[in-house]
């Protein structure tokens, strides 16, 4: 994702290469656990149609009590928490590389060439390897949050967490209504039943095709049904970026403004009340969660929980992690854990893309096949085995070169310029 790079003071803005001792280390710790723990919540949409990303009934055999259990556990503390806290890093970022520049027209001309650079990278992604994209909701949110980047700090930090609220209350409305007919609790008017049977049963023909095509089509039929069904897809995406990835970019940017990454937080309370927070998030998802798992999963009430509600009660979670990780990383700087985790946050674009292609590799049928197979808990031993490649594929790229390899052609073609990346040999 957005580099931590800082500038060395001696250079024009922009035009060296990023110095390892220029990082905001605990920016690239913080980095590194978001994009090992994002694969958690997307591993099932490489492994199965995208109705198994929030529904465990469509898992083979209906879904069995371990998916439902591990279903309420990754809604508790991962689906939506490492997706959000990605793009406050990613905020954060953008405003780590505006303050390299002394003129602030240069700053969002060199911003807006980053933005359409990731756009063009979200957009290939997309359609090659992943429909879950979110390089291209990046670009979008970001062109869009830098409207906001003269607000101060606190600003920033109320204007995203009140957006971000409404935006949450604004999803939770669109599956309200059929959820209430759903649970009995609401008279359905005319039609509404019915109307609300055949969308979810067109839903399951959906997942039906997608199981037939991606477990048993050529790359090339998988490509041409991302061709087809991207446009309206990609179309969904940038209104979610007004409804979270906005935000979500907005809190970052607000957040790298008040909270001091580089070094130890000061006070007690801040700390506390972080903690605090992520407690409150937890306990409410849990609540969420298991009304849910106990009433069977029924599709509108699942998808209240997954697309609306929880994308409230994810705020105060996604308000004190970043807090807590800042510290951690500052006071576990020299162990090996967190330099394995800042080197996986260096390379975290390279990481995430390449994770995309393994999966491909592993799953669609014309490759490893197993798309379709794997329940919950199987689908966690492939994310084991991503982690493993993350973790390691990051120490020793790094220990040859400055920058994971696209991090380093991003860097190249937003600045139209060649840098060079091996280091020098010792």
């Amino acid at each position: 994702m957005a580099s931590s790079d800082k500038q060395p003071a001696t250079a024009a803005p922009g035009a060296a290469p990023v110095l390892v001792t220029d990082r905001v280390a605990s920016l690239d710790v913080i980095r590194g656990i978001a994009v090992l723990a994002i694969l958690i919540a997307n591993v099932s949409g490489f492994a199965h149609p995208d109705l198994a990303y929030y529904w465990p009934p469509a898992l083979p055999g209906g879904g069995n009590d371990t998916d439902g259990v591990v279903w309420l556990a990754q809604l508790v503390t991962v689906d939506g928490k490492f997706r959000g806290l990605f793009t406050i890093l990613f905020g954060a970022s953008m405003l780590l590389f505006l303050d390299k520049f002394g003129s602030s027209r240069l700053a969002t001309a060199m911003q807006l060439r980053r933005l359409f650079w990731l756009l063009l990278f979200g957009l290939a992604h997309f359609f090659l390897l992943f429909r879950g994209d979110i390089l291209f909701s990046y670009a979008v949110a970001g062109a869009v949050s830098l409207m906001f980047i003269r607000l101060s700090g606190d600003r920033l930090l109320a204007l995203g967490i009140i957006w971000a609220v409404i935006g949450g209350l604004l999803s939770s409305l669109d599956y309200l209504t059929p959820a209430l007919i759903e649970a009995g609790s609401e008279p359905a008017v005319e039609g509404a039943i019915s109307y609300y049977r055949e969308y979810w049963a067109d839903q399951q023909m959906e997942a039906q095709l997608q199981h037939a095509l991606i477990g048993s089509g050529s790359y090339w039929h998988i490509l041409s049904y991302h061709w087809q069904s991207g446009p309206s897809l990609l179309t969904s995406y940038v209104v979610f970026c007004f409804f979270e990835t906005i935000p979500m970019v907005l809190i970052g940017m607000g957040l790298f403004r008040l909270v001091t990454f580089d070094r130890p937080q000061e006070g007690a309370a801040c700390n506390w009340l972080a903690i605090a927070g992520i407690a409150v998030s937890l306990g409410l998802n849990l609540v969420i969660g298991l009304y849910v798992l106990q009433a069977g999963f029924p599709p509108y009430q699942t998808q209240l929980a997954f697309f609306g509600l929880t994308g409230i009660t994810n705020l105060p979670f996604l308000l004190g992690l970043p807090v807590v990780l800042a510290g951690w990383a500052w006071r576990a700087r020299e162990g090996w854990l967190a330099q394995r985790l800042a080197l996986a946050g260096r390379m975290a674009f390279t990481n995430y893309i390449g994770t995309s292609l393994v999966m491909v590799l592993v799953f669609q049928g014309w490759a490893g096949g197993l798309f379709g197979q794997l329940h919950r808990m199987e689908m966690l031993l492939v994310v084991a085995m991503g982690w493993a490649m993350m973790l390691t594929g990051s120490r020793l790229w790094l220990a040859r070169f400055r920058q994971g390899p696209l991090e380093w052609v991003w860097r190249c073609l937003s600045y139209w310029q060649w840098f060079p990346n091996r280091l020098p040999r010792s």
